[in-house]
């Protein structure tokens, strides 16, 4: 759609029912639930969908094994179960994985497996495998880049891994197929109360235009940035000096899969201070994380600390036969994760907050919600329209749907779908491949797996205007190797400015790709 008719169509429908502010995991599933109940929803990105910390996390759907050690069983119980939803309504994009708990004392096995076996017993029905105690042999045999060094075996479990940002625009397509309106590099720039309401001015990022819509109800979900928004909805002084939120930022380094090989999933429960250490074969690379180091800015670009670098080189080298050496890095990303804040700081630093999501209906009326995580997205959103109902804010309609509401895209019951292991490929699609296949360019490789085609769709049907839009979220590539990303971004741009992107922003993601190559070391 040209940029300048981008807002044209909210003339036509001036009000809504709902507006989500925020188009992450938590926006996107909420602005899903309500279109399916039948309301009318209006949903507004200030960047891309999933551009925040949305397209940056460990790429796992879990319930939660350190949870468990912390006795949330609670947040476990819940985890496990949306775990099996997720993975059932987007069976291309979240898939089950088998997890590796090297040992390397005598006792990690029996303690660590009776976790495990908790954990299964806990998933239930829900379960994806049973938890099994590995020889040394079996170990080395599931985990062939392990350090074999002073190694006594392991304990198998099972957990879920997926690909968030498709993950993200499928929601968005599935919400906008159930007649919701969403728009990306839409900015909400003011929020004043009505009765009974609120009056939303919304920005065109792209064309600069501003529209002005009522809504009978608003939903702050704009992640970590949702106090800004908090104060900018209330009377001045309302808002921001009781905030909900306490960032924590999570770094992941990939490396090419060489360095661990097999199809396993590798964790260490415990490092040297007490975090969790993971390796994930994930779109033919392997993803080591994460970290969790509390900050206080809130960058729409994060970059790893020098020190975080070098925990997570250090712990890897550990249990890694081939120690991971910077020049071995294709990519580092970063993540922003939305705590929720303690009422004061008790100085317990961010493994203390609490990871599960939290929502308040300020006295203006805006509704915000934070904290919680992938996994939980669907449960999060019933949870806002629960809390919408009882506020007085909508009037009830039933729900429900989104459990067994398909994802866009997803392939018909019974139908193989290629483990997300493997290297990016048209089976990320789902059904849509054919579309894709159909654009022009299908033949023109570009470089790890996308073609022309790819990008052509990616605007057509996929939300897609610059050149990050195509390679950091709709095609992994920044994701995976920044240096190959930013080899791919001139034909990139120009297959934009062929779509009719009069702002492809080649200059400025070629300046991104050099902040996801690997810091300098600590010192």
């Amino acid at each position: 759609m040209n940029p300048v008719e981008r807002l044209q169509s909210l003339a036509r429908q001036p009000r809504f029912d709902l507006v989500v502010v925020g188009g992450g995991a938590t926006g996107l599933g909420v602005a899903l639930d309500a279109a399916l109940r039948g309301f009318s929803v209006a949903l507004f990105e200030s960047h891309d969908f999933a551009g925040g910390t949305s397209s940056r996390s460990t790429k796992l759907l879990h319930g939660g094994v350190r949870y468990l050690a912390q006795g949330n069983v609670a947040l476990v119980r819940e985890a496990l179960a949306e775990r099996a939803t997720v993975l059932r309504i987007a069976p291309h994009l979240a898939q089950p994985l088998p997890f590796v708990m090297p040992s390397y004392a005598w006792w990690q096995t029996p303690f660590y497996g009776a976790g495990l076996k908790l954990y299964d017993l806990m998933a239930g029905r829900a379960g994806l495998g049973r938890t099994e105690f590995l020889s040394r042999a079996q170990t080395l045999q599931a985990l062939p880049g392990v350090n074999p060094e002073g190694l006594k075996g392991g304990v198998q479990y099972w957990d879920g891994q997926f690909d968030d940002a498709r993950l993200a625009l499928a929601l968005a397509r599935t919400a906008q197929n159930a007649g919701a309106q969403l728009f990306n590099y839409a900015e909400v720039e003011a929020l004043e109360r009505t009765e009974p309401g609120f009056s939303v001015t919304v920005r065109d990022r792209l064309s600069g235009h501003s529209r002005r819509v009522e809504a009978g109800c608003v939903i702050n979900a704009t992640g970590v940035w949702v106090d800004a928004l908090r104060a900018r909805a209330g009377p001045p002084g309302s808002a921001g000096a009781d905030r909900m939120v306490s960032p924590s930022q999570g770094v992941h380094v990939v490396v090419d899969r060489e360095f661990l090989n097999g199809h396993h999933a590798l964790l260490v429960p415990k490092t040297r201070d007490g975090r969790v250490l993971f390796a994930v074969p994930w779109l033919g690379k392997l993803v080591l994380g994460t970290t969790d180091t509390p900050r206080q800015d809130l960058p729409r670009e994060p970059q790893p600390f020098a020190e975080e670098l070098d925990f997570i080189l250090g712990e890897a080298a550990h249990v890694l036969r081939r120690p991971v050496q910077r020049h071995d890095i294709r990519s580092v990303w970063v993540g922003l994760r939305p705590l929720v804040a303690p009422p004061k700081d008790d100085g317990g630093g961010t493994k203390v907050l609490s990871r599960e999501h939290t929502i308040v209906v300020e006295s203006s009326g805006l509704l915000t919600v934070t904290g919680g995580k992938w996994t939980t997205y669907r449960a999060m959103a019933d949870d806002v329209m629960e809390r919408c109902f009882a506020a007085g804010l909508l009037t009830r309609r039933p729900g429900g749907q989104t459990e067994h509401h398909a994802l866009d895209g997803a392939p018909v019951a019974g139908r193989a779908v290629v483990p997300l292991h493997a290297d990016p490929g048209l089976h990320l699609y789902g059904q849509h491949a054919d579309e894709v296949q159909a654009c022009p360019g299908a033949d023109q490789t570009l470089g790890l797996g996308l073609t022309e085609a790819m990008v052509r769709y990616a605007v057509r049907s996929e939300y897609a205007h610059t050149v990050e839009d195509v390679l950091a979220r709709r095609w992994r590539a920044l994701f995976l190797d920044a240096l190959a990303a930013a080899a791919m971004a001139p034909r990139v741009a120009e297959i934009l400015a062929e779509e009719g992107c009069d702002r492809p922003s080649l200059a400025e993601f070629e300046s991104l790709c050099a902040s996801y190559l690997p810091p300098a070391a600590a010192t």
